[in-house]
């Protein structure tokens, strides 16, 4: 079974979330939204912590005019970086299309 990215139209202004299982909502977090491979130190923003569970929350940056990143129309592959005293886990959450 395959998944449908997600479609956001460049117009919208709109959290994207990504669930991270483990998290405490007490990290600081970060999302990039790129285009290449890997993000490199620039790309990241900053993000905060939704929905948390004992299970873990989720990661949610405000992208769109006004938000914290503009996309412009393309597919971008999402990551999420989580900061605790001993790890920095970098996690792919996969592909965004941005119309």
């Amino acid at each position: 079974m395959s998944h449908t990215p997600p479609r956001i139209s460049s117009l919208s202004k709109e959290y994207v979330q990504v669930f991270v299982r483990g998290a405490t909502g007490d990290e600081t977090v970060q999302m990039a939204f790129i285009r290449g491979a890997e993000p490199t130190e620039s790309d990241w923003i900053p993000a905060e912590w939704a929905n948390i569970t004992p299970q873990g929350a989720d990661a949610q940056a405000l992208i769109g005019p006004g938000g914290a990143k503009v996309l412009t129309e393309g597919t971008y592959q999402v990551w999420v970086r989580i900061t605790t005293a001993l790890e920095v886990p970098v996690l792919h959450a996969g592909p965004i299309i941005i119309t």
